[in-house]
């Protein structure tokens, strides 16, 4: 299953975040991973605010310095940050794989760093800056966002 959306605002790249959570839980997926790929301030925790906002998580922060934030709403949302991620070392060293067989989703910024440690079924999400030769703000925010997964939910 692929999915391609295009968004013109952070408050639009929520809305996917959250209607991909909502098509989750009523699909019976009470886990999963969803694998954030994307360059800098494309919108990849926004993506994740939306996604947390749907099980009543409001306080969505990036993960940068800690590198994985826990939440807790109806469900248990994980959110990590492989920015700094340099080995699969680093990354179990973290809890990783206990995480994802956890309960609940988990949600990796920047796992283009961890591409051969990502679980066999995770759903790929890519954000990814349009450009259509305008040089209006407008033109700055707009965004295609993919949606990848080997199952359909």
């Amino acid at each position: 299953m692929e999915e391609i959306i295009q968004v013109k605002c952070a408050a639009e790249t929520e809305k996917v975040g959250y209607e991909l959570a909502k098509r989750l839980e009523a699909g019976g997926k009470n886990k999963a991973f969803i694998a954030l790929f994307g360059e800098m301030g494309v919108g990849k925790t926004a993506f994740t605010r939306g996604f947390a906002s749907y099980f009543g998580i409001n306080c969505v922060k990036s993960p940068t310095y800690t590198v994985l934030n826990e939440y807790q709403g109806r469900a248990k949302v994980h959110h990590f940050d492989f920015y700094r991620i340099t080995d699969g070392d680093d990354l179990y060293s973290i809890g990783y794989d206990d995480i994802i067989e956890d309960d609940g989703y988990s949600l990796g910024e920047w796992s283009e760093n961890i591409v051969e440690f990502l679980p066999e079924d995770a759903i790929w999400v890519t954000i990814s800056r349009v450009f259509t030769g305008d040089v209006s703000e407008e033109d700055s925010m707009l965004r295609k966002i993919t949606v990848k997964s080997k199952k359909t939910f």
